[in-house]
């Protein structure tokens, strides 16, 4: 029995977990570090990007300002994009945000952009200066420079405006008119992107790096588009909450967009609970390891920043989950407990360093994640208790028997139940549902052990139990056999009877058990489901329990025959071990709820 106990544990343990990934997979979180399985059960911080993973990324332009002429800021938006427009499908392919621009041009009539005005140079965006530029030829031989991106750092860059009049001097009152407009979009949660352009004329310009293009620009207008928000993240975000577990918002859109979009999710209820990349760098680590708890979003933030978050949150003893797509994630998702990557948008360094793929890129999935963790760990820890209690009370047993002198259980009769009744159960408590509850507590600590929460003492006095239902059970079938004792421990007797009443009693007290363990502190009468393979392994074990008494087994197995009230007793014995632990469970929950 005793030696029985280690290799179990391990099977046991590792179908679990097997099952367990499998099962996420279906769920579409898709495990790569195995430990990951774990350590989402202890996820305390979830640090999220917006697009595409709290939004659907499907951008679509809904608002314009400030533009005298609209097909210009049109045109100019759909020049500086990679997205390419599909006369075939009606639409734009490319990034979601640039195929929203070339579909809002396109709306317009405007589909042959590129084939009338070729690329001939361009500055690609960068998350550092957050805008692109290119330079284009235009039909009437002009090179014309096209630059989109953030309307704060776009307008910063620009000395003109164009109105109805022409382009005039971009004055500080109409530069406060344009912040404004730009506020109001993102207050209503719309994504606002800036364009601005320059003629060169006749002459390209000598150098296409950003610093020689983007200076010296005509602002157009600005562009307002929203990506809805996914309709299961509210939800998500609320059991989030509800299990302990602080969201973070982190993108690179303006503040004021993010807090819209935030508050609509419940991540934040107020503005102040926000913070751009800008003011985290004038903010010193010590000042924001006392302030990181009071920010939900971070707006305008670089890839560095995303690192200092994770960072901080490890210093201060939290399990951080982070996602990411690009190349320039990869370090914060490493540094991170539980890196995740983007299956759909991902690149395959974001993939390759992170412990889980989201196949969805769905919030929803990391929550779906959490939960299936902390049920898998559950569930290990009551495969655990309940393979430790069985062969704890195998050990009581025998070691009682030798000490008085007599034989309780041969060693076939210990191979068979570590074989059948310690094995199938272990394994059914795998596919064990997720207790309704599990979404309501506080993660546990990452320091905590797989005995913590008392579980050491349940197998201890659980297993105290069934060693005592074994000897009684033992005793009474010496009493039925009418052996006296001293016979058996003279050896003028094996005393059958009472060996095989044990033998039944024990495999059938394991079975009734594996019932109790369903929920280590829960009455097993107030789940509200049912274990279908928990009960085809009580079946199936009660099915070769008897076959091994009952067939021409017995002979191999030292078994006597023994009569109906034998069995009646014998069984009534091992069904004793249920209100026995409901007894036990009901004294833990009023000690512990006297703790709390």
């Amino acid at each position: 029995a005793v030696a029985a106990i280690p290799e179990g544990l391990v099977a046991v343990v590792t179908i679990v977990l097997s099952l367990g990934v499998t099962k996420m997979a279906k769920r579409q979180a898709i495990i790569r570090n195995l430990s990951a399985v774990e350590t989402l059960g202890c996820t305390q911080v979830i640090c999220s990007d917006k697009t595409g993973t709290l939004t659907q990324n499907k951008m679509t332009v809904v608002k314009h300002e400030l533009a005298a002429a609209e097909n210009k800021l049109l045109a100019g938006m759909a020049l500086c994009s990679d997205a390419k427009w599909d006369p075939e499908a009606g639409e734009a392919v490319g990034e979601p945000t640039e195929c929203a621009l070339v579909n809002d041009a396109g709306k317009a009539g405007l589909t042959g952009l590129v084939e009338e005005h070729p690329r001939v140079g361009e500055a690609p965006f960068d998350s550092g200066r957050k805008m692109m530029s290119v330079v284009n030829l235009a039909p009437d031989g002009n090179y014309v420079q096209h630059t989109k991106g953030g309307p704060d750092v776009v307008l910063a860059r620009c000395t003109m405006v164009r109105t109805a009049e022409g382009d005039v001097p971009l004055t500080d009152e109409r530069r406060a008119r344009i912040m404004e407009a730009n506020k109001a979009m993102a207050n209503d949660a719309l994504r606002v992107m800036a364009a601005a352009r320059v003629n060169y004329g006749k002459e390209a310009p000598e150098s296409f790096s950003p610093e020689a293009l983007e200076h010296d620009m005509t602002f157009l207008g600005l562009c307002g588009m929203i990506d809805p928000v996914r309709p299961e993240v509210g939800q998500a975000v609320a059991e989030a909450h509800a299990a302990g577990m602080n969201v973070v918002m982190i993108t690179g859109d303006h503040i004021d967009t993010a807090v819209a979009i935030a508050k609509e999710l419940g991540i934040v209820t107020d503005r102040s609970q926000a913070i751009t990349g800008a003011e985290l760098d004038r903010m010193s680590d010590e000042e924001f390891s006392r302030n990181i708890a009071n920010y939900g979003v971070y707006a305008r933030v670089q890839p560095e920043h995303k690192t200092r978050i994770v960072d901080t949150w490890k210093k201060l003893g939290k399990v951080v989950a982070m996602t990411g797509d690009g190349v320039n994630d990869a370090p914060s998702i490493k540094r991170a407990d539980i890196g995740i990557g983007m299956g759909i948008t991902g690149t395959d360094v974001t993939k390759n360093v992170a412990d889980m793929v989201l196949a969805d890129d769905n919030f929803a999935t990391i929550i779906n994640a959490c939960e299936e963790g902390r049920r898998i760990y559950d569930n290990i820890r009551k495969s655990i208790a309940f393979l430790l209690s069985s062969n704890l009370a195998e050990v009581i047993s025998v070691f009682v028997a030798s000490l008085v002198g007599f034989t309780i259980l041969e060693p076939t009769h210990l191979l068979w139940l570590n074989l059948i009744t310690d094995c199938f159960p272990a394994l059914a408590m795998a596919m064990e549902e997720a207790e309704p509850d599990i979404m309501e507590r506080e993660p546990r600590s990452s320091t905590d052990g797989i005995f913590a929460g008392g579980m050491g003492l349940d197998c201890l006095v659980q297993g105290a139990m069934i060693g005592a239902l074994t000897l009684v059970s033992y005793f009474v079938g010496l009493r039925f056999e009418g052996v006296p004792l001293a016979d058996v421990l003279s050896g003028a007797n094996k005393g059958l009877d009472g060996m095989t009443m044990a033998f039944l009693t024990l495999s059938m007290v394991e079975m009734f058990h594996s019932f109790n363990m369903r929920s280590r502190r829960k009455s097993v009468f107030s789940l509200p489901t049912q274990n279908k393979w928990l009960w085809g392994s009580f079946a199936l074990s009660l099915v070769l329990t008897f076959a091994v008494i009952e067939t021409p087994l017995a002979r191999a197995f030292d078994f006597a025959e023994i009569s109906a009230a034998e069995y009646g007793i014998a069984m009534a014995l091992a069904f004793l071990i249920i209100p026995l632990v409901e007894a036990y469970k009901a004294i833990m929950r009023a000690v512990e709820k006297n703790k709390a």
